[in-house]
């Protein structure tokens, strides 16, 4: 297979690899946590030098698709198995770390959200899960979330497969459904707790929460997560990390 004929003439080679070997991660040709053939069988696989395909592996680590394991081989990034399963999470508490992450499931229904739909790529009438539950942050119930999923990715979702994962979203999302968050957009604002919220979280209604939207990505851009979170903020603070 001649790379020059799989991408644009004009990038440069190692990023010609690099794009098959993403296009294998989103056909699911290796799933995350499972390793990639070598340098050297990619190489052959792709007639281009070892080097070649280093540059673009590494550059696939880079942005976490990829994870070297000195000894090993180089495997598809994975949540499974990582402490946190929280990997967008970005609230903590005011005192002292966080140390312990629990989720609550509350309800799963599949439903049709006109709304949402667009937002999710899909079309009006798709159906859609609806998922939602609180997160205890050391012990605290801290968020309540409603989480939509395309139904049609999500295939055969169900409490008991929530609950069989503990709750642990992007974890099920790989190992059940093969399908791995790779980056998110958020917007955050300040809300009045809605009632069914103030109740969940045992909180006043009305009272000023954090409300964070976010849509989640697969490969290729994909978005497959919609997600509202609302945040009581007064044991707890929103924290990000900004590098330029």
């Amino acid at each position: 297979m001649k790379p020059a004929t799989e991408a644009p003439a004009f990038q440069p080679l190692y990023r010609q690899i690099k794009t098959l070997i993403t296009r294998s991660l989103v056909s699911g040709e290796w799933r995350p946590g499972e390793p990639i053939p070598s340098e050297v069988e990619l190489a052959g696989r792709y007639s281009v030098s070892q080097g070649t395909v280093r540059k673009a592996v590494g550059e696939l680590a880079e942005e976490r698709l990829l994870v070297r394991q000195q000894g090993k081989g180089t495997f598809v990034a994975s949540y499974a198995g990582e402490r946190s399963q929280f990997p967008f999470l970005r609230i903590t508490p005011d005192a002292g770390p966080l140390q312990e992450l629990t989720a609550e499931l509350l309800d799963l229904q599949r439903v049709r959200d006109p709304v949402s739909a667009p937002v999710l790529g899909l079309a009006a009438t798709s159906g859609i899960y609806v998922l939602t539950r609180i997160l205890a942050l050391n012990g605290r119930p801290a968020c309540y979330e409603e989480v939509r999923l395309p139904a049609a990715r999500f295939k055969g979702l169900t409490r008991a497969v929530v609950e069989q994962h503990e709750c642990m979203l992007y974890s099920m999302y790989e190992t059940r459904f093969g399908v791995r968050m790779l980056h998110a957009e958020e917007c955050v604002r300040a809300v009045p707790a809605p009632r069914e919220v103030a109740g969940a979280l045992h909180v006043p209604l009305g009272l000023p929460l954090l409300q964070i939207e976010r849509i989640a990505y697969t490969y290729g851009r994909e978005p497959s997560e919609l997600r509202r979170c609302y945040c009581d903020t007064r044991e707890h603070h929103y924290r990000n990390a900004i590098t330029g």
